[in-house]
């Protein structure tokens, strides 16, 4: 990805989740994981990609008429997309009349994305601020640094929600330009994580020990999200709890309660959801047994909202 450009896949305005205060939360476009539970499918891949809108579509069948060779296919009713294709789509979004065919992700440079983050800077008082997330920002890495200079120059505060899946280097480079620093654990044991996700949690865990033992260590949220069956299990819990004891008791920690709602996205990027839908939300008294564990490994700050 070359730094002169990223690829944003949503940009929310008026967030109060990602951070203090009112924000702004950029989502970049790309990740190196494949969490069987991922919440923004969208997000996963770092090509532009399109998207059909089924609800849109009034079956003119234009698409087809003006697609290229091995661009895509017709079927059922609407187009599939090859999306090992190696040209854009550029076509196919313009002669939609009903905007049932889209893009994923908007490319901006870094003064288009500073200017859309500054629209909002009035609302960043007490505490607000912007938000990246994804998708892992820091598969963006080199243009994720040089917005957070734009941002720390006009003074916004800045956060970012993370695997810490990158170079040590990377994260050196970020770490002085953030206020926030969210970093997801989900499972401790790495060939579960692999499992999972498709990576090990070797390399996150030794970041976040890196990170924990610095001088950025107070501006840390490690965040451990909640999935029926595959995070939320006592053995996994209480060996996230004491690994993040055992570098400082006094470390913030968050559980994500499950979110199935998620499940619906899967369909338009032609993924499976990999949770049975059978799973909802946990209940208050699931939760606070969760939170027992937590307690009862000596950690000091759990973040119960």
């Amino acid at each position: 990805m070359k730094t002169s450009k990223a690829l944003v896949f949503d940009i929310k305005r008026f967030a109060v989740h990602d951070g203090q205060g009112l924000r702004t939360t950029v989502f970049f476009k790309g990740c190196p994981l494949r969490c069987k539970w991922c919440q923004n499918p969208e997000g996963l891949s770092a090509k532009r990609r399109p998207i059909y809108f089924e609800k849109s579509c009034i079956h003119c069948r234009r698409c087809e008429q003006s697609s290229y060779e091995n661009q895509m296919i017709y079927e059922n009713n609407r187009p599939y997309f090859h999306l090992d294709y190696q040209g854009d789509f550029d076509n196919l979004v313009k002669c939609c009349p009903s905007t049932a065919i889209r893009y994923d992700s908007e490319e901006y440079d870094i003064e288009e994305l500073i200017e859309k983050i500054k629209e909002d800077k009035i609302f960043f008082r007490d505490n607000g601020g912007v938000t990246f997330s994804g998708g892992e920002p820091l598969m963006q890495g080199e243009f994720l640094v040089e917005i957070l200079k734009r941002c720390k120059e006009e003074g916004i505060h800045t956060a970012i929600e993370t695997t810490m899946f990158a170079s040590l280097e990377l994260i050196k480079k970020i770490l002085p330009y953030l206020d926030l620093i969210y970093i997801d654990l989900k499972v401790f044991d790495e060939k579960k994580h692999e499992e999972f996700t498709n990576i090990s949690s070797k390399m996150i865990k030794e970041h976040i020990k890196y990170i924990l033992e610095s001088v950025y260590k107070d501006k840390v949220i490690i965040r451990t999200p909640l999935i029926p069956s595959m995070t939320a299990t006592d053995d996994n819990i209480t060996s996230i709890a004491k690994f993040l004891v055992s570098i400082d008791s006094e470390v913030k920690y968050e559980l994500l309660n499950y979110n199935p709602l998620a499940s619906s996205k899967y369909e338009l990027v032609d993924l499976e959801y990999g949770v049975d839908k059978q799973y909802k939300m946990f209940t208050q008294k699931q939760m606070q047994h969760f939170y027992d564990i937590v307690y009862s490994t000596g950690l000091k700050n759990l973040i119960i909202e």
